[in-house]
């Protein structure tokens, strides 16, 4: 039997002026979003994880403390699991009140396939297989967690599912503290892949 490596989306950040924080430093989990972190970590009690590699920003970090200590394992840091790079960020972007509705922004609109904003999603998906396969070898034959961002989750998984790159951001099924796993088959390649939400109760009401 092949094993699952499961990519968990990191929890709420405290955010209050709703700032497209990218790949900034210093944003830590907010009080839900810890809580979101312990849910994770208590849905993961039954599994058999052998490896976990976690993005190098805080709120990633934070939210895999609880399975660590959950599963006795050291935070293996992977560059690769970083969220994708964007030129807004550090900016308000709400559309209709930030910075797109800029003209001075638009030119960075112009290829949406690519993104002509950001990391292109090729570069996002050769990255995260790394991590994937990375954390497969890490585990020795168990189950391995990675942490990671939306985006370059969501990227991977239409990747995966052979799904077109280019999409509409709300229609993203990768919500906060969310898990996407991906199933591995005995010659250790993905053969399919699942969602879960385990802290679907303290999703944020929209």
């Amino acid at each position: 039997m092949g094993i699952t490596v499961h990519f968990l989306r990191h929890g709420e950040v405290f955010n209050p002026e709703k700032i497209l924080y990218g790949r900034q430093p210093g944003w830590y989990l907010s009080d839900r979003g810890q809580e979101m972190a312990r849910t994770v970590a208590e849905w993961s009690k039954d599994l058999d994880i052998g490896a976990l590699l976690v993005s190098p920003l805080q709120r990633a970090q934070e939210t895999a403390a609880p399975i660590a200590a959950r599963h006795g394992l050291s935070i293996t840091t992977d560059e690769r699991l970083i969220e994708a790079g964007n030129i807004f960020e550090g900016q308000k972007f709400e559309l209709g009140s930030g910075v797109l509705k800029h003209p001075k922004s638009w030119r960075y609109l112009t290829k949406p396939w690519v993104p002509s904003w950001g990391e292109p999603y090729e570069e996002q998906v050769e990255r995260m297989l790394g991590a994937l396969f990375a954390a497969r070898d890490a585990a020795g034959g168990k189950d391995a967690i990675c942490v990671s961002h939306q985006l370059p989750i969501w990227i991977l998984r239409s990747a995966v599912e052979g799904r077109r790159m280019m999409h509409d951001p709300r229609r993203r099924e990768c919500t906060l503290a969310s898990i996407t796993s991906f199933h591995l088959d005995n010659d250790g390649m993905v053969e399919g892949t699942s969602y879960a939400e385990p802290a679907k109760h303290l999703l944020p009401i929209k």
